[in-house]
């Protein structure tokens, strides 16, 4: 598994720079289809027999999600003292699944989810670029993204000096700001959908500078492509949705500790553990 250059890219208003026709340059592949589960290739079980560190490694695996309980805290096992076959055997187990996620601020991370949902392999960097922790997690969402709510930015609803051509973003930015407080005191969350709204791309970009980015940017492929991009305010997200042949067909801002579309469902992590079984059954069917 891959997950250094993890291929999360804001795509907001403004976010772009514009070839020479003015149309927006495109840098990533959208997905053509839906994602499914597809097992792992496997080598020849005599192959991978006395690999210990990932035996020992999927033994913890099989446990963590037998064991996990639902909207519980992550499960973490640190393999960063992996050899490098046994390294090499456990990302062919993990593969890649349909969420991506990157963190970029005081820490920088690259989290892939596997094909088991809920099983999340998260890589630490440092400042130039080297592994520093490699992390085997079982959650409904992994712990990087709790980083997000190290964002105590407020958002930014002043009215002063805002040209006339602005006049529909305000509204939105005192609607988000006035949501959060509420759901910091126990409210419920809340959603604002762009898309039905009469903005103006200058409009938008003007509500993306006012709330700034986070260290967050998840994408998830299953139908289409969702990217779910933390704001300077934690618990206020840009969610969007494209569909399989990239063309925009929602914008919303949530108003929530984490959007759900990027959560493990419970049925799913029960999934996980009756798949991970069946891909270990016939090379070490005999760890408990």
């Amino acid at each position: 598994m891959n997950i250094r250059d993890i291929p999360v890219r804001v795509v907001g208003p403004g976010s772009q720079p514009t070839g020479s026709d003015g149309d927006a340059i495109t840098y990533m592949d959208m997905p053509s289809d839906m994602s499914t589960f597809i097992a792992p290739v496997m080598p020849e079980p005599e192959d991978v027999l006395h690999m210990d560190g990932a035996r020992e490694a999927m033994d913890w695996l099989r446990g963590a999600l037998d064991n996990y309980e639902p909207g519980g805290e992550p499960v973490l096992a640190d393999l960063s003292a992996l050899d490098e076959d046994s390294r090499d055997i456990v990302n062919q187990i993990l593969g890649e699944g349909e969420v991506s996620i990157v963190c970029d601020g005081d820490v920088r991370a690259r989290t892939q989810e596997s094909v088991l949902a809920g099983v999340w392999r998260t890589l630490f960097f440092d400042r130039d670029d080297r592994v520093v922790c490699d992390l085997l997690e079982v959650a409904e969402l992994p712990k990087v993204v709790g980083f997000a709510a190290g964002c105590d930015g407020a958002v930014d609803i002043a009215a002063d000096g805002v040209a006339e051509a602005l006049a529909n973003a305000l509204p939105i930015l005192v609607e988000l700001q006035s949501q959060h407080e509420k759901y910091n005191t126990g409210g419920k969350p809340h959603s604002v959908n762009l898309t039905l709204l009469p903005l103006s791309e200058p409009e938008l970009e003007f509500i993306d500078q006012r709330l700034g980015r986070g260290p967050i940017d998840i994408l998830s492929r299953a139908y289409g492509k969702c990217e779910v991009i933390s704001t300077k305010t934690a618990g206020i997200w840009w969610v969007r949705y494209y569909n399989s042949m990239g063309v925009s067909i929602l914008n919303t801002l949530e108003v929530v500790d984490v959007p759900g579309v990027v959560k493990a469902a419970p049925e799913d992590l029960a999934d996980s553990a009756e798949r991970l079984e069946q891909i270990l059954e016939p090379y070490w069917s005999e760890v408990a």
